[in-house]
């Protein structure tokens, strides 16, 4: 062979061994990439290549994937069952969990199946021990969707090292006391805020979200946005509905609802009563009818648990009354008039229950209260030792006490002495006491709760009756002038609701001092009642104010030795 001709043929064989060398490259390349993409991103193709395809828009399977990989005990590549009846060559139909994240918003699948964000499944040990791994969860993309665990792990905790679970509880035992408690009260959604049916008082009763802002004089009810509801109710919160002179002096409250309210100042977690002390406060009876009564009936339910706030408050008075106060509340009164506060309460009252004079209708009041409770309740508050009277003869040689009522200036007994001998005479050890505004209720308390039988004219005095012991015994001495149902309604009723023996005894016109006043003809004797068209007024000032009483002795000692004779029942 010519060397011309060797040396094309090696030129030759060289070109050809390096297009061998250069296909087997191709073909290698061809293959390690098929296998790379085949393996381990097959859904990676599906992504166009800016990056930029949204949530929605993933592939099915990258999801369902995904929601599967973060259950607990389940492996990522578990098939779905085949449903019973398919045909195989059907395509599969979508599975419920499949429909659910098809048709969810873009931010539910996020959020659900951990596209954005750590799951509770992240923050988990797995079962075996081992630390679980944290996983970047990726779309093929630099967009927001990247969440690297990392930046979650460093975001876990503030400068000085503490988790932010740990600074957000501090945080929250700071203000606990100073957060508006939620409430879900459908059924007080529906109901009026106030009850105007009651003859005696008007009742404004709430739960939700309460403000009290005693510089406005309201109390606004705070309505959902979704509310069509608007009330507005004026209230005075003292139990003499309709008595315009009583009420005169009586701070006037609105009670509405609204959906825009001033800011707390205040937090309370017990529910708020609030009441007036003006009106007829100061005398006996009233204290006992229009305010002690009304309030043990409205907050003894709470057990202490209650705040109360006062308008026109009268400090003398609270001081008075203060061992009953802190009987039913724990908290201390709250002077409504002199309050600058914004107050949030989730159950509020505002006026007292109060029904017939100093009684309790069991039927309608909280929890079935009764005089007898009140009764319990007086006796327990100031530490009072008797609860029942002693039956005739179980302590010898003690005899029955009979408590005598005493009055200074209207209404006396003008005969008292001989009174105190009759009743001595017939057994009895007799106790005379004078009951007005000042005197000390633990001292007049203890002598009331240590006698038998308690006897007096009609007046406040006998408002102590609350201090009696179960079965004891009130005599009620009713003036002239036709007096015997208002005597019966003041003090006959609630004794008997009490528990206690009610006896009632009205005087005759030799008994009544107006014949010192009158001649024996005259209208005010032969016909008092015509005398009542006059008002109570004209009615308080005639037979109440300007009579005194000589009791007949003869005529009024058998209602002494009845009452001795209940004593052995």
């Amino acid at each position: 062979m010519k060397p011309v001709e060797r040396a094309k043929l090696v030129r030759s064989l060289r070109q050809e061994s390096r297009r061998l060398r250069l296909l087997v490259l191709v073909i290698g390349f061809f293959l390690v990439t098929l296998t790379f993409v085949v393996i381990s991103k097959p859904d990676a193709l599906l992504f166009n290549l800016n990056g930029r395809l949204s949530v929605d828009q993933a592939p099915r399977s990258l999801l369902i994937r995904q929601r599967v990989h973060a259950d607990s005990g389940r492996s990522a590549d578990t098939e779905d069952p085949k449903v019973v009846g398919e045909d195989e060559g059907a395509p599969a139909k979508e599975t419920s969990e499949e429909k659910r994240l098809l048709t969810s918003e873009p931010e539910q699948i996020k959020n659900e199946e951990g596209l954005v964000g750590g799951g509770e499944e992240d923050n988990k040990g797995e079962q075996d021990g081992h630390q679980q791994q944290h996983h970047k969860v990726t779309l093929p993309t630099v967009s927001n969707y990247t969440i690297p665990d990392a930046e979650e792990a460093d975001n876990g905790k503030q400068e000085d090292g503490k988790p932010n679970a740990e600074i957000k509880l501090e945080m929250d035992a700071d203000k606990r006391d100073n957060v508006e408690p939620e409430t879900d009260n459908v059924e007080w959604n529906n109901k009026p805020l106030c009850d105007f049916s009651n003859f005696r008082a008007n009742v404004c009763e709430m739960k939700g979200k309460i403000r009290i802002h005693p510089n406005a004089s309201s109390v606004m009810y705070m309505e959902p946005a979704s509310s069509k509801r608007q009330e507005l109710w004026k209230v005075k919160p003292y139990p003499r509905k309709g008595d315009e002179l009583c009420l005169g002096n009586i701070r006037e409250l609105t009670v509405k609802s609204s959906k825009v309210a001033p800011e707390c100042t205040k937090y309370h977690n017990v529910p708020a009563v609030v009441f007036a002390l003006t009106g007829y406060t100061g005398n006996l009876f009233h204290d006992f009818t229009d305010v002690l009564v009304p309030l043990f009936t409205t907050a003894s339910e709470f057990n202490g648990e209650v705040q109360f706030l006062i308008t026109d408050m009268a400090i003398w008075w609270t001081r008075k009354y203060k061992v009953v106060f802190d009987k039913l509340s724990k908290y201390p009164l709250i002077d409504f008039n002199n309050d600058d506060q914004v107050h949030c309460f989730k159950h509020a009252i505002v006026g007292l229950h109060a029904y017939m004079e100093f009684t309790i209708d069991s039927s309608k009041a909280p929890h079935n209260y009764s005089m007898v409770d009140f009764n319990r309740f007086m006796r327990r508050t100031y530490s009072l030792p008797r609860d029942f009277v002693t039956v005739l003869g179980e302590i010898p040689k003690v005899k029955p006490r009979l408590l005598i009522i005493s009055r200074q200036r209207t209404r006396m007994f003008l005969n008292l002495k001989e009174i105190v001998a009759m009743a001595e005479e017939i057994g009895y050890e007799v106790v005379v006491e004078e009951a007005n505004v000042s005197s000390d209720l633990f001292h007049f308390g203890k002598v009331v709760n240590s006698v038998d039988v308690m006897m007096g004219v009609h007046g406040a005095g006998l408002t102590n009756c609350v201090f009696l012991p179960q079965n004891a015994t009130l005599i009620q001495i009713v003036p002239w002038g036709g007096l015997d149902w208002i005597s019966r309604i003041d003090f006959g009723n609630p004794a008997e609701q009490m528990g206690l023996r009610y006896k009632q005894y009205s005087i005759g016109v030799h008994e009544s001092s107006l014949t010192d006043q009158y001649p024996l003809d005259h209208e005010i004797f032969t016909n008092p009642l015509s005398f009542h068209k006059h008002g109570f007024e004209f009615i308080r000032q005639t037979f109440m104010d300007k009579q005194n009483v000589r009791l007949d002795c003869n005529r009024f000692k058998p209602v002494l030795l009845d009452a001795l004779d209940q004593l052995n029942q």
